[in-house]
This record gives structure tokens, C-alpha cells and sequence, in this order.
């Protein structure tokens, strides 16, 4: 599981430095109907809409997390991992299988990191694999996708859109890919497959909903962008 976010919707929700923004979305499951949950993949937690109360509750039932190192420091059942530190599961379900943290820039160019924190995105390899799975975290396009590019061949990404901003606050600034910058980011990782998330849901997501998807549809062919239904099972591989 990755981010998990469960609370209602109708909420407001502080993010820090004076931002605001409120839930529109209704989780697809309930905690209760997600069933058992081996590890969590959590970008970041200091944001409520990628770690909120409910979400935080369910992390409790879950042997492991891994995240940031300030986010381990918070929880108990957390592991902490710095930019290309990798984490071995032992696991019979997936033979090999290792997590290593890439770095993520969830804030413009021109603020500093501790603006909105510390980010994570996560490259996911096992035994036998086409290529690797790659989550990007809440990011914007900077170097850093580069060096990922150099260093991982990857199959699927499963990227956070959205073009978070704080208009109030910083303008224009984006802290998650709009669509053309993770088009971009998609083309530089040369991925088989695109799976849009984190697009809908916030009042601070500005490039949301059936905006984003037909924006991605009509510039990515069926065979590379994978849409997933809400609280529906699909297969990847």
C-alpha cells in the first residue's frame, strides 16, 4: 500500500506555513474492507492528503512502513531511508524483492526543501521482473529525475499528478507534476506503462479529475497509460 489516505470527505486540513485545503473524495474502501496489508510505501507524512487520520490509524495494523527518515523517527513500525538507500523484503510472494528510495522535489524551484518537507518516491525490483516499478512521490520535474533515468530500468511508473498549488501563498508554484512535466519525466524514464494517481480529490489539486485523464489520453496510447478503477483488483504482472 502507498500513501494511505481514509478519512471522509468534507474536511479542511492544514498543510503548514499558512496552506489550506480541503477533502472532496470518498476513500473507495474502508479501512475494515482493505484486508491485510504487509508494507506500506509512505512518501511522506506530513501531508494529510497522502497520510491522514484514518490513514494514520490503519498504519498501526501494518508490520512494516517505509518512509522518510524524519517520518520513521514518528512511528514505531517505520523504516527510514535516505535518497538511494534500499530495503530488502523477505517474502515468499515476491521472490527478491528490494525497495530503494529515490529522491522527490515537492516544492518549486525557488523554495527551499523545508517549505513542505522532506519527499520520497520509491523504485521497486524483484526477481524476473520486465523492469522495475517506480512510484514517484509527490514531485515536481527537477535533476533528480535524471539520475533515476540513469539508474534504474524501469517498466511501469505510477505517478502523482495533481498540480498542487498554493496560489494564495506561492503563485504559480507547483509541488506534484502537472501533466506535461510528468509526460516529460515518462519519456526521460522511458516507461512501458503510465498509472496516473493522486489527480482528484483536493481542492489544492489543480489539474484534477477527467481533466488530467483526457489531457493523458490524448497523448499517451492505451498500450502505455493504465487507468485504475477505485476499490477495483487489477493485475500488473
Amino acid at each position: 500500500m502507498t500513501d494511505p489516505v481514509l478519512d471522509s470527505p468534507g474536511g479542511w486540513y492544514h498543510f503548514g506555513y499558512g496552506s489550506f485545503s480541503r477533502k472532496k473524495s470518498q476513500p473507495a474502501l474502508k479501512p475494515e474492507q482493505i484486508g491485510k496489508i504487509d508494507l506500506i510505501l509512505l512518501s511522506h507524512h506530513q501531508h494529510k492528503d497522502n497520510f491522514d487520520k484514518a490513514g494514520r490509524e490503519f498504519a498501526k495494523t501494518v508490520p512494516r512502513i517505509l518512509t522518510t527518515k524524519s517520518g520513521a523517527s514518528k512511528m514505531q513500525n517505520a523504516v527510514g531511508l535516505d535518497n538511494w538507500e534500499s530495503y530488502k523484503v523477505d517474502t515468499l510472494k515476491v521472490p527478491n524483492i528490494k525497495i530503494t528510495a529515490t529522491p522527490a522535489q515537492h516544492h518549486p524551484w525557488w523554495l527551499p526543501e523545508f517549505f513542505s518537507g522532506k519527499v520520497i518516491g520509491f523504485m521497486i525490483e524483484w526477481e524476473g521482473q520486465n523492469g522495475a516499478y517506480y512510484i514517484s512521490g509527490d514531485t515536481v520535474y527537477f535533476k533528480g529525475i535524471e539520475e533515476i533515468a540513469n539508474k534504474f530500468i524501469i517498466d511501469t511508473g505510477i505517478m502523482h499528478l495533481g498540480a498542487v498549488q498554493f496560489r494564495y501563498l506561492t503563485g504559480f508554484g507547483k509541488y506534484t507534476f502537472d501533466v506535461q512535466s510528468a509526460l516529460k519525466a515518462a519519456k526521460l524514464l522511458n516507461l512501458n506503462r503510465f498509472i496516473p494517481i493522486h489527480y482528484s480529490g483536493w481542492s489544492h489539486f489543480k489539474e484534477e479529475g477527467t481533466k488530467a485523464l483526457d489531457d493523458l489520453k490524448s497523448q499517451l496510447n492505451n498500450q502505455n497509460l493504465f487507468l485504475l478503477e477505485p476499490g477495483v483488483e487489477h493485475q500488473l504482472e
